[in-house]
């Protein structure tokens, strides 16, 4: 019955078939492979694990972005109506009113996460600013933001919305 045991089945490489050593020797090949499966298994399954976290960190991180986006044209008209009430005479009051709002929506989006800023001044730059029209400048220096319409938005460091701006256009690019 040993016998029958030891004459089991064997690899093709072994030189004496059936001997214990050769068992032996197929036995910790087996071995080493399950055991090489069974690490990159592991190793698969702590990548997935990670990848899953970051994906639900990145979920918690910008859940917001689409109220925030709907809330930004509401900035944007507080920014439209101070405007217009700076520039009436005896609009004092309403000034300081729509100021108080504007603060307090801004302080709001902040905690959210977001955080405006102006690109004047700056290169053009078409992943933080949409450009809406050219201007021909000899005072600054092409693709340079001269002006801006509205500004720009980011939550967590991620565009929300860019900066909508005039580019400088040197006088001889428009001859062209």
């Amino acid at each position: 019955m040993t016998e029958s045991h030891e004459n089991g089945p064997m690899s093709s490489g072994d030189t004496a078939p059936g001997t214990p050593e050769a068992q032996l020797e197929e036995l910790r090949r087996q071995l080493d492979d399950k055991q090489d499966r069974l690490l990159r298994a592991l190793a698969e399954a702590d990548n997935i694990r990670r990848r899953a976290q970051r994906d639900r960190d990145d979920f918690v991180k910008y859940a917001n972005e689409s109220l925030l986006r709907d809330l930004i044209p509401v900035l944007d008209n507080l920014d439209r109506a101070l405007g217009s009430a700076r520039a009436a005479a005896g609009a004092a009051s309403v000034v300081t009113g729509v100021e108080l709002i504007q603060r307090e929506l801004l302080r709001v989006l902040e905690r959210a996460g977001v955080s405006r800023y102006s690109a004047v001044g700056q290169p053009f730059d078409p992943t933080r600013h949409e450009a809406i029209a050219r201007v021909v400048s000899a005072e600054a220096a092409p693709d340079t933001v001269v002006n801006e319409t509205a500004p720009g938005y980011l939550l967590n460091g991620r565009v929300l919305r860019p900066a909508l701006v005039a580019v400088a256009a040197a006088p001889d690019e428009d001859a062209a």
